[in-house]
């Protein structure tokens, strides 16, 4: 294991990247095709940590899973259903993959048996309360095997059948996937009223679209009130493609924006992703962006200019907005993104740490960050808090004409592990 990676300095960025499957996509398909009826082909799919996390818990409740990992595709056998019925205690551990654990919970509450759903260290600091108090609603027993409103916790399934419930939407949009995706094979109707507005509006628009690839509907009236018929059954498509990761194409076209040409594939116009409306920062902070079907280009014109935006709507992107105001003409400020503090670490100190740490101003409020470019960029070690994010983020500083070190470089696996050899591949120095 490599303690820290230090990147010398980038004189501009050049090339095409194609892009590793979506990480949200691929769990999701792979969750969709288990509970399916027949044999779904799912290629393109993610080779990461969070995704062999869905993997092995699949296999673990009994679904057939025949993975190629040369050519990143998989064979799920689909049960038609819920997961069986286990006849002992089953312990799932997790890991940080709340694009794991949170929809798999509320699977598993259609699911006769006992089990205990935990994860590491930190994502036993990530909260599960909104979703575990849906479900009690719904009158599925959960119990909490460590803090309160959060994992480790037990659960019995076997009980969800529907009904109506309020959901806080401004915590994370996870929990009402976990839910629009269990609550469909549910014995009744379900209403789903959401207090709040709904963060991350993108990441549930995926949801309802690849519940409808697999045959099941949904429907909301804007985004605040969610109507599920019961009694429906998943059918698997056959086959079903997973996009490039949108939210890793940030870092490709934030370096391109910076200083240089990069084409991204995999991602363009008919994308599912939220994070595809990144390109339209960067084009608001002066880059040349052309953006097509399944591609992006972004091209730098000399300068970044700083603004003003609420990115609620794309969390994970704005933490790569954040490094491009490093390289912009004024100050940035990035509104509305509470959930930074909730996602793998507390993002909102951590990033404002380690923009400090490389000599930019910062200033902070419970939901809002505001950066102030520094002259000159310092060289730094860069501290990632366990947060693959973070990481791919800083690594963009590189750009400036300082070295940075990044810290346990490694956390990159559980989304994208090939990430600096992939980045390395369009720096030119």
């Amino acid at each position: 294991m490599t303690d820290a990676l230090t990147l010398t300095p980038i004189e501009r960025v050049s090339g095409s990247v194609t892009l590793p499957g979506s990480k949200s996509m691929t769990n999701r398909a792979l969750l969709l095709a288990a509970v399916a009826e027949g044999e779904t082909l799912v290629t393109n799919i993610l080779l990461s940590d969070d995704t062999q996390r869905m993997l092995d818990a699949l296999a673990q409740l009994g679904v057939h899973v025949d993975i190629d990992q040369g050519l990143r595709q998989c064979r799920v056998l689909g049960k038609g259903g819920p997961f069986p019925a286990q006849t002992q205690t089953q312990t799932l551990q997790l890991g940080n993959a709340g694009t794991v654990l949170r929809p798999l919970t509320a699977m598993l509450a259609l699911t006769p048996g006992d089990f205990i759903i935990d994860g590491d260290d930190y994502m036993r600091e990530r909260p599960i309360g909104p979703l575990t108090d849906a479900l009690n609603a719904m009158k599925v027993s959960t119990t909490y095997l460590g803090a309160a409103g959060y994992p480790p916790l037990q659960l019995r399934g076997g009980t969800l059948k529907g009904g109506a419930l309020t959901l806080n939407g401004r915590l994370s949009s996870q929990y009402l996937t976990a839910l629009l995706l269990s609550l469909p094979m549910g014995a009744v109707r379900s209403t789903i009223e959401i207090e709040g507005d709904l963060v991350s509006k993108p990441y549930i628009d995926m949801t309802l679209a690849m519940m409808a690839s697999f045959g099941v509907q949904a429907q909301h009236t804007d985004y605040q009130r969610f109507t599920v018929p019961g009694n429906q059954r998943y059918q698997s498509p056959g086959h079903f493609l997973v996009e490039g990761d949108a939210s890793t194409a940030s870092y490709f076209l934030a370096a391109a924006a910076i200083r240089g040409d990069v084409t991204v594939h995999g991602v363009g116009r008919r994308s599912l992703q939220g994070d595809v409306a990144f390109a339209e920062v960067v084009r608001a902070m002066g880059a040349k962006v052309d953006c097509q079907d399944d591609c992006i280009r972004v091209q730098s014109t000399g300068s970044l200019r700083g603004v003003d935006v609420d990115l609620n709507h794309i969390p994970d992107a704005a933490m790569t907005v954040a490094i491009l105001a490093l390289f912009a003409d004024g100050p940035t400020s990035i509104r509305n993104i509470y959930n930074w503090r909730i996602k793998e670490t507390d993002r909102m100190t951590a990033m404002a740490t380690e923009l400090q740490r490389v000599g930019a101003g910062v200033t902070t409020t419970s939901d809002s960050i505001t950066i102030t470019p520094p002259a000159t960029l310092l060289p730094a070690s860069i501290e990632t808090y366990g947060d693959h994010r973070m990481a791919m983020c800083f690594s963009l500083v590189a750009l400036g004409g300082t070295p940075v070190l990044i810290k346990n470089p490694e956390v990159t696996s559980k989304t994208v592990p090939d990430y600096f050899k992939i980045f390395e591949s369009v720096c030119e120095r």
